[in-house]
């Protein structure tokens, strides 16, 4: 007797979905309805812009995205898997958007959760859980780049204050932010500093002219004796173990949020294949294309499987980060290439805004680099394996 067996999804071919707790299945449904329903309506429009839409934050916050791997301080304590799902539907609808989830959680309220002291986490944690504050992190410098401890930002005591000065740059939220997360060189070490929008002597200056994350806000920092007191200061950590732990916390969720946007571009390419005729048949009869775009599946499912595993080692506190660079540099590299040839595959229309591969195959331009250039990741991995450190 033969049995039917209904279709496999061609975005999730291995069912990882199947694999998922009914928490985690949750979370991505109705993320996921979010993002199909309010998010990716207003994408398109804000990417030409080059606006954040901002009324999207009550949503987001309502639903707990914003720090939701923190437990208490009205935080949602979700486990690692979904927070990954959180950052794979937010790119579906654009990279912008997972960008501001990403630095609000992993950048700004982790830092403040596991190195701040408890009047700190009262005061910021609920009020940025709730979207009412705005975060940034200042790590990445004009002269640094990958080379975090070439910084120059530095701060000095006086008296019970430090004296913060230097600059950042490519700072995603920062002219929007009620408060920034500095990294500086001080006479004991890197230390973090939350610094405050109304305090003399910050400034922000927004970033125009991007041709990516043109829905997301960027600025350049600048500290001119900004008066910093104690009670900013994050007491739990000196040295750059405490900016690396947090953009381990971030890569993390970029590998999983690439994978959105990789399959918003195999849903695009398979539903204009279908209608577009050419030579008296639609695309998707011709052998070119479907190898093209069972490549791209094959890319997509590597990925998922690589996130899901790196999901349950981190929720099982085995997560390494040579094991975060290996999946954040083979699923940037994927996302960006799926992009790119979606992009072709649409012809002409590729480069119009009316569908979405242009504008995910720019926004990769900047995933690929920032949290760590796929070069820095190969490197990280090449150390692993050999022992030696081969940067610079």
């Amino acid at each position: 007797m033969s049995s039917s067996k209904s279709p496999l999804n061609p975005l999730d071919l291995f069912n990882v979905t199947g694999e998922l707790t009914d928490e985690e299945r949750m979370v991505k449904e109705s993320v996921g309805r979010f993002v199909d329903e309010q998010a990716i309506p207003l994408m398109r429009e804000a990417f030409e812009q080059h606006t954040f839409p901002r009324e999207l934050i009550p949503q987001v916050a309502e639903l707990g995205l914003l720090g939701s791997s923190i437990d208490g301080y009205d935080c949602a304590g979700l486990n690692a898997i979904c927070y990954g799902l959180i950052c794979q539907e937010l790119e579906r609808a654009d990279s912008g958007l997972r960008s501001f989830v990403s630095v609000q959680s992993s950048l700004v309220m982790f830092p403040i959760h596991a190195y701040g002291s408890e009047e700190q986490k009262q005061r910021w944690l609920p009020a940025m859980a709730r979207g009412e504050a705005i975060g940034c992190f200042g790590l990445t410098e004009p002269q640094g780049g990958s080379d975090p401890s070439n910084m120059k930002t530095h701060a000095k005591k006086d008296g019970d204050d430090w004296l913060l000065n230097g600059s950042k740059m490519w700072i995603t939220n920062g002219s929007v932010a009620d408060a920034a997360v500095v990294w500086a060189q001080t006479d004991e070490g890197v230390k973090g500093f939350i610094v405050e929008k109304d305090m003399p002597g910050f400034t922000a200056q927004e970033i125009e002219n991007k041709f990516s994350l043109r829905a997301s806000v960027t600025a350049a920092l600048f500290f001119d004796n900004v008066r910093v007191p104690a009670a900013n200061v994050l007491p739990g950590v000196t040295g750059l173990k405490g900016p690396l732990s947090c953009l381990t916390q971030a890569r993390y969720g970029i590998t999983w949020g690439v994978i959105g946007a990789a399959q918003a571009c195999l849903d695009e390419v398979l539903r204009y294949s279908e209608d577009r005729v050419l030579f008296g048949r639609p695309l998707s009869h011709t052998q070119s294309i479907q190898v093209r775009m069972a490549d791209m599946a094959r890319r997509i499912t590597t990925a998922q499987l690589l996130s899901l595993q790196l999901g349950r080692l981190k929720d099982r506190g085995e997560m390494r980060p040579t094991q975060v660079s290996l999946a954040k540099w083979n699923n940037c590299r994927a996302a960006i290439d799926i992009a790119r040839d979606a992009r072709d595959i649409l012809g002409g229309a590729g480069i119009s805004a009316e569908y979405v591969p242009i504008r995910h195959m720019l926004n990769l331009e900047s995933v690929i680099t920032y949290e760590g250039t796929e070069t820095v990741h190969q490197l990280v991995v090449g150390k692993e394996l050999t022992g030696i450190n081969a940067f610079g």
